[in-house]
């Protein structure tokens, strides 16, 4: 059985795929490991394939801002990272290859974490771990129940930055998680 820190060596050196080759950094996730919440977006973008750090830009500046908004923070209260572990050029969305070459590590860190909920940020994430047919406009906030974890699907950050009229759900969505979470933590 592999440790978080050994998979993390692990998916530092792959090359299973053709975005090894155009990335300057691996970005495994960052946060908390033995989190109850585990957040998932798609892949890093250009701050991110930069620093090796996950949600780091603009999107991860209003990421932080909205956990904060709800008591939530990176450090304490969840883990993040992406679907693909490497940044697709021009932040395109990860092609089928890219993610299946990189789904075995987000198994393995799920597994690894045990996280009671997912959030998947964004519409790729959502269908990819949620349902191939979830509509973020419609579905968002709404927790379903796969292999024990309860699984949410909200607006990525970057969608809330282009769309600002989306906050208010998104922030919904976020105060959704919060009320779980401290409903959760009163019946143990």
């Amino acid at each position: 059985m592999a440790t978080m820190d050994q998979l993390r060596e692990k998916v530092l050196a792959c090359t299973a795929c053709k975005l090894a080759a155009t990335r300057t950094n691996v970005v495994f996730g960052g946060g908390n490991s033995n989190a109850r919440v585990l957040f998932i977006g798609e892949g890093p973008g250009q701050q991110e394939d930069l620093s090796g750090q996950p949600f780091v830009g603009r999107a991860g500046k209003l990421l932080d801002k909205m956990l904060d908004a709800v008591g939530l923070s990176r450090d304490e209260s969840i883990f993040i990272t992406n679907m693909v572990k490497c940044r697709p050029p021009g932040n395109r969305d990860p092609q089928p290859d890219e993610v299946s070459a990189c789904m075995g590590y987000l198994y393995e860190q799920i597994r690894l974490m045990r996280p009671q909920y997912i959030v998947c940020l964004g519409r790729v994430a959502a269908q990819s771990l949620i349902d191939p047919d979830f509509r973020v406009t419609k579905q968002h906030g709404q927790f379903i129940e796969k292999d024990g974890i309860l699984m949410m699907g909200t607006f990525h950050p970057a969608a809330l930055l282009r769309n600002p009229n989306q906050k208010v759900d998104a922030f919904d969505d976020f105060c959704k998680l919060r009320d779980r979470l401290l409903e959760n933590k009163a019946q143990l």
